[in-house]
């Protein structure tokens, strides 16, 4: 149900509620946020409140960048103007119902709004909308749980931590029944939290779950993945477990995917524009422009679907993550996952996407991308893979690291015409600094190898 402010108002007003919790989401995807009065609730709801732009200078462990322009201590570290969206109210189950709300900088069009991830997918869902399309996207997340709590773990002992449940164990009924109040809980506290799931299954690896959320509207459903990452955290923490969206956690085991599931709807979301009875694989022209333009820019702007230095230990072959440039009918080897159904069903897949990234960010890179093959009617000139598309090289390949990836992303027009020169530079700033903080650390890989021998 969507909320407007005046409802919000009164649905406030007439509760025992004396406090509100507010949110924005950082470049990397987390959720900063306060808990405020009811009193001040109502007045920031009216006229908006300051949120230091300090998250949009600092990185995930609340380190000053010393290489952004937008704010930083050169600007003295202001208030950006954030503004809360009333339609995002939820309360929060685990919270004794607490109320909450989202807020971005979308009004702030000279500071917060050019670098605010929110912002940006908004601003690319009313692109989609002028061309007479309504966007229609999932995400599904894999993720480790282990029998930990922030007490307990430094992330030094990772290694060491024990996961929730031991085996390779896929769909497994057997699993998910051993902790299995935890488990229901994901299930029936999240629908609570206004982010239904479609489904929620162990994957193969000791203690991970994926969880697959309902489509939606693309700014709902990047609000639901937002939440949901911070969801699954704090439930954890009820019973006793950590949760971890890394992508690669350990080398032994498959990765943590965060696919994108996509669609584009007409006006009035009667007619799924992808589908096409007599085309191949029911795809409509329209999809394979989509396609097309997905292909084209993925290496321009694969640091907004893979963000972090791990990122890139998930995109190696045979670990159920793509390397290569490719799509094709139903295949986990490919980059993109064309999914042909009926009317309703036929979408498609972005699999190159891990659990670490900032869903604003991934969705608008899908969209925007997307965007570009249609309105440049890009052909899908190389032909769906057939078999293993790790072998497949006749599009290019993906890049193999983070700094590999940012450099072309910099320097890319694509990029910028996609997401405007501002964002560019500050986004691929931030993603230089994540390089140059791991360049700067020894590894327990360096010492174990060289502290005797060498």
């Amino acid at each position: 149900m969507k909320f407007s402010k005046e409802e919000v108002k009164s649905t406030l007003k007439n509760s025992s509620f004396n406090k509100v919790k507010l949110a924005i989401v950082d470049i990397d995807g987390v959720l900063r946020g306060k808990v405020v009065s009811l009193e001040k609730f109502f007045s920031i709801l009216d006229g908006g409140m300051g949120f230091c732009a300090v998250v949009f200078g600092w990185d995930v462990e609340d380190k000053s960048y010393d290489n952004v322009s937008v704010t930083g201590w050169h600007t003295g570290y202001p208030d950006f103007q954030a503004e809360i969206d009333p339609s995002t109210f939820r309360k929060i189950p685990w919270e004794n119902d607490l109320p909450f709300f989202l807020a971005d900088f979308s009004k702030d069009k000279e500071n917060g709004a050019l670098v605010c991830p929110r912002t940006l997918l908004k601003n690319i869902k009313l692109q989609a909308l002028d061309l007479g399309f309504t966007p229609q996207f999932s995400q599904e997340f894999e993720w480790f749980n282990f029998e930990s709590t922030p007490d307990g773990f430094g992330g030094e002992n990772c290694s060491n931590t024990k996961p929730l449940t031991p085996g390779m164990f896929g769909y497994s009924i057997l699993r998910s029944s051993l902790k299995s109040d935890f488990f229901n809980d994901l299930f029936d506290l999240c629908h609570q939290f206004d982010i239904p799931l479609e489904g929620l299954h162990t994957e193969t690896g000791p203690g991970v779950y994926e969880a697959a959320i309902q489509y939606s509207d693309i700014l709902l459903a990047a609000d639901r993945a937002t939440l949901f990452k911070t969801s699954v955290k704090e439930i954890a923490y009820q019973h006793g477990i950590m949760a971890t969206f890394m992508a690669k956690w350990t080398e032994e085991l498959p990765g943590n995917g965060g696919h994108v599931h996509q669609s584009i709807w007409d006006k009035d979301i009667k007619n799924n524009l992808f589908y096409d009875a007599d085309g191949e694989f029911s795809m409509s022209p329209l999809m394979r422009h989509y396609i097309a333009g997905q292909l084209k820019c993925l290496p321009h702007i694969l640091p907004m679907f893979a963000p972090t230095i791990n990122s890139y230990k998930r995109l190696v072959e045979g670990a159920w993550a793509p390397t290569t440039l490719t799509w094709a009918q139903d295949n986990r080897t490919t980059a993109l996952r064309v999914l042909s159904g009926g009317a309703k069903s036929t979408r498609l897949e972005t699999r190159v996407i891990g659990s670490d990234v900032n869903p604003y960010l991934a969705m608008s890179a899908c969209l925007a991308s997307g965007l570009y093959g249609i309105q440049h009617k890009l052909e899908l000139d190389k032909p769906a893979t057939v078999g293993n598309g790790y072998e497949d090289y006749s599009n290019g390949s993906i890049p193999t690291s983070l700094k590999e990836a940012t450099e072309a992303m910099k320097i890319s027009p694509i990029a910028k015409s996609l997401f405007g020169e501002v964002f560019v530079d500050h986004f691929c700033k931030t993603r230089e600094w994540e390089c140059r903080e791991f360049a700067s650390k020894v590894t327990d890989w360096e010492r174990k190898r060289y502290f005797e021998i060498i």
